[in-house]
């Protein structure tokens, strides 16, 4: 099944980062707006340097072009474009990653980040239900692993003014040489505020990665995780416990996270019975939003639109929205599934 096939299936998108949606030409349109002087000749030399080796190599890129984001309105547009492609792609509800720390640096005030992907939501609620199905979802503040802990408290701090907005707070940025253990007092007072824990790890980080993020932070999601596949008592901790992993194929294999789509250890994982989900991270960068990302892996790894199916009922019941909110989402996809059936495109 094609993208455009994919693309009316209702799915929960519970890993992507709102910076990462930034594309090529609303970036240049930011620069111009905001006075900015981007390293690019063009739109098409940005995209030319879309060649990673490694996450590394991406982050470098990745904060370097957010610098154009400097107001309110810029992180609002950002996330009803967002939202619009989104929508068009499946996606009902979206629990969007953002990164204070990056912008607190630049001078951007915290509250401005968080308004702004905050006013791109009501802005979305009020003007995609007709089109493709009302649109819920939430913030999730990502601590950078690569920066301090008492930085994350601080940003933590200041985050609380606007704690009615966020859902909860992550971890992600650079994995190797950035264990999460550290961060854990800051997750403890996180979960003491109400805010619901997630975290990366697992992506380019080895197993034990993700064994701190689930015995130290006491995370309720994983964040990638794919390499827990290397580790069997691992794999039984995460069915045992209905951890769920948010995974991103596309990205995976931009980052050189998997040689190809094909050796992606996705199935294996969900064959082993781990909760797994399908997302696109940081689309404007790896090539694809949900259902492209959907498409590709169902490609490579010849999944039928039941497994598909299946994906999606995970990201709805891994997702933080209420359970009405769920129940809703779930008869959204008995209604693609019954589709799906009349058309003759309901294998496994």
């Amino acid at each position: 099944m094609s993208t455009a096939g994919f693309s009316a299936l209702p799915t929960a998108e519970l890993h992507l980062h709102i910076e990462g949606t930034l594309e090529p030409q609303l970036a240049f349109e930011f620069a111009e707006r905001n006075g900015i002087t981007l390293p690019y000749a063009s739109v098409d030399d940005l995209e030319a340097h879309y060649r990673f080796e490694n996450l590394q190599s991406f982050l470098d890129l990745y904060y370097s072009t957010m610098d154009v984001l400097r107001t309110e309105d810029d992180f609002a547009e950002l996330t009803l474009a967002y939202l619009r492609r989104a929508g068009a792609q499946g996606v009902r509800h979206a629990e969007i990653f953002f990164d204070p720390q990056a912008h607190v640096a630049r001078g951007v005030p915290i509250e401005a980040v968080i308004d702004g992907i905050v006013a791109g939501f009501a802005d979305a609620a009020r003007g995609m239900s007709a089109q493709h199905g009302a649109m819920t979802g939430g913030l999730i503040l990502c601590f950078l692993r690569d920066r301090s802990v008492d930085d994350a408290q601080e940003t933590l701090t200041a985050a609380m003014t606007r704690a009615d907005l966020l859902l909860g707070v992550g971890l992600d940025s650079a994995e190797v040489g950035h264990p999460a253990a550290p961060f854990a007092p800051v997750y403890a007072r996180a979960r003491a505020a109400g805010l619901h824990t997630v975290a990366h790890a697992g992506e380019e980080g080895p197993p034990s990665s993700i064994w701190q993020a689930l015995e130290v932070l006491q995370v309720e999601r994983v964040d990638h995780g794919i390499r827990a596949i290397e580790d069997l008592e691992l794999v039984e901790r995460l069915v045992e416990s209905r951890i769920p992993l948010t995974v991103c194929p596309l990205s995976n294999l931009r980052l050189h996270a998997v040689p190809s789509l094909a050796e992606h250890p996705l199935m294996r994982l969900a064959d082993a019975g781990v909760v797994v989900t399908i997302n696109s991270d940081d689309p404007a960068y790896f090539g694809g939003y949900m259902a492209d990302n959907i498409a590709a892996i169902a490609a490579a790894l010849d999944i039928g639109p039941h497994r598909i199916e299946q994906f999606a009922r995970n990201s709805v019941d891994a997702s933080f929205a209420s359970q009405q909110r769920k129940s809703e989402l779930q008869r959204e996809i008995d209604e693609w599934s019954a589709a799906a059936v009349h058309s003759g495109s309901g294998g496994s």
